[in-house]
């Protein structure tokens, strides 16, 4: 075993995944999920790994990491399969990953594992847990994807959900320009829709954002009206799967007119100002699939919201926001806290945290503080 205080670990993959899934050849052939791991003492593991998990981020790197191994766990960074692309991403294959991961270190000998689901690895998390306890889910909701009543799903012992949103469907949802009604026409907007004409706001009148929000459902709905009528061709023609654009795709009333869900952000959006950011090609869902929309984007379809989810958890919940948050508002916090049906659930706001603690050592210190305190207090609640 390393002596080393931080090492990379190489996490057996369950099954082989496919060409439609993962680009990279080599990454296909290793058949490996890359973790890092920071020790809480060189010399020896500790009873309880912490493991950072996003659907498809690299939390190799995760900010908070080396502070977690200072308060005395074993940090896990991990990676699933579809690491910094989730164009293709099934969640239902992301939950395979991260029980594979959970496997790894119950089979190291740690006795306590806590999922840390950090921003959209908390509805990950959720999932995760959600099957692990009772898993239902027998393919993707586009058909495929793994049947996760026959995996092998290792329950956690603990959930953190740390500035996370409900999940991937509501996200996009909430940030889904309206203004666009043909997909191929990003610049044909109908102003009376349009969160960027200034005659609209901000502030923004109750009722036009009544008629905002109803429209950007209907145009998510829309576009899985369309994928699913994609499948039945899929299917005549032998293709696993077509990849599409999403525009407009950062159109948030909240990331402008600060007197919605209100709280100590700044205007501006965690890709840079709200306009460019609404086309710029690396922001949320730009690019996905047909499967892919309907298990990560689909308000209908999707099984990965978190407020769904969490009901059927047993497992402690710990919800943890930040009050200066561009992305995950308050609101999202409370949905996911009002979610959980039984009493063993916290809810801790990080004062001035934005969405990333990276650069805040105060409010980072903050958390970690909360999180541990809430791990000690559980040190005895473990499935072993």
């Amino acid at each position: 075993m390393s002596r080393s205080r931080t090492e990379l670990l190489a996490v057996p993959m369950a099954g082989v995944p496919s060409a439609n899934e993962i680009y990279s050849g080599v990454a296909r052939i290793s058949g490996t999920l890359w973790c890092t791991r920071h020790r809480a003492r060189p010399d020896r593991l500790a009873a309880t790994a912490v493991v950072a998990l996003h659907p498809s981020s690299n939390f190799m790197g995760h900010y908070a990491l080396g502070a977690i191994a200072s308060a005395g766990y074993d940090a896990i960074g991990m990676t699933t399969r579809y690491l910094g692309n989730d164009t293709a991403l099934l969640l239902e294959n992301c939950v395979v990953d991260v029980g594979s991961v959970v496997r790894f270190l119950r089979e190291e000998g740690y006795a306590q594992v806590v999922l840390f689901g950090n921003s959209g690895g908390g509805a990950l998390a959720a999932l995760y847990q959600n099957q692990a306890e009772r898993p239902t889910l027998t393919s993707s909701p586009g058909g495929g994807g793994p049947d996760l009543t026959r995996a092998d799903l290792p329950p956690a012992d603990l959930l953190v959900l740390a500035m996370a949103h409900p999940g991937r469907s509501q996200l996009i949802t909430e940030t889904l320009d309206p203004s666009i009604a043909d997909e191929a026409a990003p610049f044909a907007r109908d102003p009376d829709l349009d969160m960027y004409d200034a005659a609209n706001g901000p502030p923004y009148d109750a009722g036009w954002l009544r008629t905002y929000r109803s429209a950007q459902r209907a145009r998510n709905d829309a576009i899985t009206a369309w994928a699913e009528g994609m499948l039945g061709q899929l299917t005549e023609r032998g293709i696993a799967d077509l990849p599409f654009v999403v525009h407009g795709v950062a159109a948030d009333p909240r990331y402008v007119d600060l007197s919605l869900d209100p709280n100590d952000r700044q205007p501006g959006t965690l890709w840079g100002e709200p306009w460019n950011a609404n086309f710029q090609p690396a922001t949320l869902g730009h690019f996905t699939t047909v499967r892919a929309w309907l298990s990560q984007w689909s308000r209908s379809r999707s099984r990965g919201h978190g407020p769904d989810l969490l009901p059927g958890v047993a497992a402690p919940v710990h919800v943890v926001y930040g009050t200066a948050d561009q992305s995950c508002f308050p609101s999202h916090a409370r949905e996911l806290y009002d979610s959980v049906t039984h009493d063993d659930r916290a809810l801790t706001a990080v004062v001035g945290g934005r969405h990333y603690l990276h650069g805040q050592p105060d409010q980072l210190a903050t958390m970690i503080d909360a999180v541990a305190t809430w791990i000690d207090a559980h040190a005895d609640h473990v499935r072993g």
